[in-house]
């Protein structure tokens, strides 16, 4: 069986060091946006719905259809 690729090497492990989830940090690691300075985004309190559901998207949080917005806001802070 092939080992899954990981897109950003080096984030991966930078999370692992940290102490995340080998799961958590290669989906953080495969993310379309992975690795890209950041600093610059609104609260999520200021996305829209859709923002938020797409972000959830983005990182593999299950069940994204069936949340309202303030569910969507936990799990993304808390992936």
């Amino acid at each position: 069986m092939e080992k899954p690729r990981i897109k950003n090497e080096d984030q991966y492990e930078a999370l692992r060091d940290k102490g995340y989830s080998k799961e958590k940090s290669a989906r953080i690691a495969n993310t379309p946006n992975s690795g890209e300075k950041g600093g610059k985004a609104k609260k999520y309190e200021d996305w829209t719905k859709e923002e938020l559901y797409s972000q959830a998207k983005n990182v593999g949080i299950d069940d994204r259809s069936k949340m309202n917005k303030e569910e969507l806001i936990k799990a993304l802070r808390n992936n």
